[in-house]
């Protein structure tokens, strides 16, 4: 029992905080800390406080698994392990070093630059997947909102004109996507990754056949800034959101929006129960194909405006392919996030730090620099593979309809 003690013939209850869940976050915490006593602010050169909070936290784990919470418990003896090494790792790094890469504000500035365009996909794909559609091209319409943002942008002279046909033509694909899962009912699979290379071809002829070697246009309408009155004096929350993109608040208001329209409204209790039963919904009297195509349309939508956000919000220009699989990685924070728009929003940020890390990393061996990149991908796999926790699909994910 995770919340009780034996003693003899009776049994004391345990205070009502020391439970196997808190012990295990507990954990959690102090191997966060064994690394976070090493860099600055901090910056201990000894090895010793590392090493005993990052025992604790093990223990902590440990406890926690003997106790019934097996995910949290190992997670924590993870993290313990991770803490211990990174930490030891500071401790031998010149200080000047660590001052150079471990600045939080700088850090979580950068998280939200690299989480937006996975907000975005992800919260799309969440859309579709919540109807029982498979979106695996979400990476082909990022793709395709990133260049048709800018040839829109380049054609009406406007940052929002590019932002909409981004989103038209990502809406577009979506629903040739919609086409073949849900009338035609093909596999959702095999339709996500053609669609994905269709993406890749067409953005590349046309960037080649319009801008050539030349490129994207310097003067690129880009989508500005958002500076909050007063925030920026504040220490460190001034360098954080005082002067942010307009489309990173767009993706962090558009959680909110997701959260209240799939979760507290009639049309988003319709969707879910589309993604569990649609049989059931259909004998209802719902139509299970008109939900399924908005949902995926909306995902495109979606998509598409991260896409718009990569290449006229973060890095004003195009290139070929420039989003390097992350619409997959939306995916997995998706999965990860367990289909909820604020797991989702959590996992995106863990993704987005880690990116912001690496880019830093190399600042310590300039010769393993490109190993450094890799770094996000691995949490995000050791999350897939279930470290945070397994998530439960909707029931109908991937299933078409089908009338007995």
């Amino acid at each position: 029992m995770s919340g009780a003690v034996a003693t003899g013939d009776r049994e004391l209850s345990a205070p009502s905080w020391l439970t196997a869940a808190r012990v295990g976050w507990t954990g959690v915490a102090l191997a966060f800390l064994a690394f976070f006593v090493a860099v600055p602010p901090l910056t201990l050169r000894s090895p010793v406080p590392t090493i005993v909070l990052a025992a604790l936290g093990a223990v902590a784990g440990g406890a926690a698994v003997r106790g019934g919470e097996r995910r949290i418990g190992w997670g924590a003896v993870a993290a313990a392990v991770v803490g211990i090494a990174g930490g030891v790792a500071a401790t031998e790094s010149a200080v000047a070093n660590l001052e150079r890469v471990v600045v939080w504000s700088a850090l979580f500035a950068a998280t939200l630059r690299y989480a937006t365009p996975l907000i975005f996909a992800a919260l799309g794909g969440l859309f579709s997947e919540r109807s029982g559609v498979v979106n695996i091209a979400l990476e082909g319409m990022l793709l395709t909102g990133a260049f048709f943002a800018v040839l829109g942008a380049d054609l009406t002279g406007s940052w929002f004109g590019g932002l909409l046909v981004a989103m038209a033509a990502g809406g577009l694909l979506a629903l040739l996507h919609a086409i073949f899962s849900v009338s035609l009912r093909a596999d959702q699979i095999v339709t996500g990754t053609a669609l994905n290379f269709l993406a890749l071809g067409v953005t590349s002829y046309l960037y080649l056949n319009r801008y050539g070697a030349v490129g994207t246009p310097p003067d690129l309408p880009q989508v500005p800034d958002v500076t909050l009155p007063g925030v920026g004096s504040i220490p460190f929350l001034g360098d954080i959101f005082g002067q942010i993109n307009l489309l990173i608040w767009m993706a962090l208001a558009l959680v909110l929006v997701t959260w209240i329209v799939v979760f507290r409204t009639p049309p988003g209790l319709r969707l879910r129960s589309v993604g569990e039963n649609p049989l059931a919904a259909e004998t209802a009297g719902l139509s299970v194909v008109r939900t399924r195509y908005l949902a995926v349309v909306t995902s495109g939508l979606l998509a598409a405006a991260g896409g718009a956000y990569l290449s006229i919000g973060f890095v004003h220009s195009f290139s070929e392919n420039m989003t390097i699989g992350k619409g997959f990685i939306a995916l997995a924070v998706l999965i990860v996030g367990r289909w909820r728009p604020g797991g989702a929003l959590a996992a995106a940020l863990l993704f987005g730090f880690f990116t912001a890390l690496a880019q830093r990393l190399p600042v310590f061996s300039p010769s393993v620099a490109t190993l450094m990149q890799a770094l996000p991908y691995l949490v995000t796999l050791i999350a897939v593979a279930g470290l945070v926790g397994r998530s439960i699909a909707p029931a109908a994910l991937g299933r078409p309809l089908e009338r007995s």
